[in-house]
């Protein structure tokens, strides 16, 4: 809830520009003048820059709405860089705040409290209505790549969840990067998601219908979370797991979507490992080896290619062009450097199958337009090839965030996006 304040002017306070004489007033109002029509020259060349070389597939419904988003998103990430260069704000706090910036919803229909689980900050969505039993609980991790995203940038969708859903809703806080290093967001979500499997009759919930869920880098968390679980015998297993357009590999940045989905919303491979590098603490210099292949020993890349590979790709989605990936000798200084991307923290793909034959059911959202779209189809054949029952929502028209950008409104959200909601609130409904 947001609180505003208002303080009376004093009639002696001092102007905003001192007083000056005409000349002075003159060249200052040339110099602001210059500068703002400076300004609109940039930011048309940026626009015109940003737009023709947007990736926007052909036959796409909505183009103009995507090359908006595709020319407000660089623009804003073009801000965020240029404003620490001159030293006024970092880009992480920047775009922390920008998020931040997202007007809160009240639900009239929705108990929301903010509590903390074992010292984790989370917010529960509780539905008023009354009901004959308990609800199903839904424990939600928001993406920004481990460093950025909050409660109440995700409220309007956790908000969506809890009353179209008719569930018990909390929202985990984790802490963020780079203040607080791997593997903290993984321990805040864990331990959260404990804490309610625990208590979840205390907030009206079943404790053996609590589902996890996370769009992003909060699916790679709910990948994560849910493997930790699967040998914890003093618990309920998990009812099912939701994973929206997850992250769950770093061994093979030439799969063929990421060929294919190029600079859709800014949303590349290298803007992945710019995220994952500074997450770590790590060197963005290691991107370029790191893309070709070369952080991966030779024994290693014999054991994952079993799970990671684009022969399992299906043909159809190799049809609007793929290259096979050309090979790179091994450095054994950046596999030390970056092995904690292997951690199944960060890539849950590579889970033991002991393991992955134990999950839960799922719920899997993949983009066509998202260069993690092959990411969710390995870990889909990876479960199923063990029996896991996989419900697998692919949006045609869809792509990275698309699913965010639909729970803040009519006004950003795109039909395919609108389609893949609907389906998640379908699959709880089952729940």
């Amino acid at each position: 809830m947001c609180r505003y304040t208002t303080e009376k002017k004093l009639k002696d306070a001092s102007p905003l520009v001192a007083p000056c004489g005409s000349q002075q007033r003159r060249a200052m109002e040339l110099f602001i003048g210059t500068f703002l029509a400076g300004l609109t020259v940039l930011v048309a060349v940026a626009f015109y820059y940003e737009h023709s070389k947007a990736k926007v597939p052909h036959g796409f419904s909505q183009r103009q709405k995507l090359y908006f988003f595709h020319y407000t998103l660089n623009f804003t990430l073009g801000l965020a860089k240029f404003l620490e260069k001159v030293g006024i704000i970092s880009e992480v706090s920047f775009l922390r705040t920008a998020m931040e910036g997202i007007p809160p919803l009240k639900d009239k229909h929705l108990l929301i409290k903010d509590l903390s689980f074992e010292r984790v900050p989370v917010r529960i969505y509780q539905p008023k209505a009354s009901t004959t039993g308990r609800r199903r609980g839904l424990v939600f991790f928001h993406g920004g790549g481990g460093q950025f995203g909050s409660i109440r940038a995700y409220e309007r969708m956790c908000c969506y969840f809890a009353r179209k859903s008719n569930s018990v809703v909390v929202c985990v806080g984790y802490r963020l990067a780079p203040e607080h290093p791997h593997p903290a967001q993984f321990e805040d979500c864990l331990s959260a998601t404990i804490h309610f499997m625990k208590t979840a009759e205390d907030y009206g919930a079943d404790p053996s219908r609590i589902v996890i869920c996370g769009d992003s880098s909060g699916g790679t968390l709910t990948a994560a979370v849910a493997q930790a679980l699967v040998n914890r015998r003093d618990l309920p297993k998990l009812r099912a797991q939701i994973l929206i357009y997850p992250l769950v590999q770093y061994v093979d940045f030439e799969l063929p979507s990421y060929q294919q989905n190029k600079g859709i919303l800014a949303f590349s491979k290298e803007r992945i490992l710019i995220l994952s590098l500074n997450y770590l603490n790590k060197d963005l210099s290691l991107m370029e080896a790191i893309l070709k292949g070369c952080h991966i020993p030779e024994d290693l890349q014999l054991k994952y290619q079993k799970w990671v590979s684009p022969d399992y790709i299906p043909h159809e989605f190799k049809k609007r062009g793929y290259k096979p990936r050309t090979t790179h000798p091994f450095s054994k200084e950046l596999y030390t450097l970056v092995k904690p991307l292997f951690d199944l923290a960060f890539s849950p793909l590579l889970a033991e199958d002991s393991v992955i034959a134990q999950l839960p059911e799922t719920f899997l959202l993949t983009c066509e337009f998202d260069v993690l779209r092959d990411d969710g189809l390995l870990y889909k054949k990876r479960l199923e090839d063990h029996g896991i029952k996989v419900t697998w929502c692919h949006l045609q028209e869809g792509f990275h965030g698309i699913i965010f950008l639909a729970s803040l409104g009519e006004v950003t959200a795109f039909r395919s996006g609108n389609k893949g909601l609907e389906k998640i609130v379908d699959f709880l409904r089952l729940m």
